[in-house]
């Protein structure tokens, strides 16, 4: 429901700022949950090394 919203995030957050990989899922996770009512804002980002 939210997917559209993180991605279009996502995509703005790669073209304007140096940010991780990481920080950038994260940050349009939180956007998604922001504006989408049936996003939630409880993330786990798991992180292979």
């Amino acid at each position: 429901s939210g997917g559209n919203y993180a991605y279009s995030a996502a995509l703005a957050l790669m073209a304007n700022t140096k940010l991780s990989a990481a920080e950038i899922a994260r940050q349009s996770l939180e956007i998604a949950g922001k504006i989408c009512i049936y996003t939630n804002d409880r993330i786990i980002l798991e992180e292979l090394k």
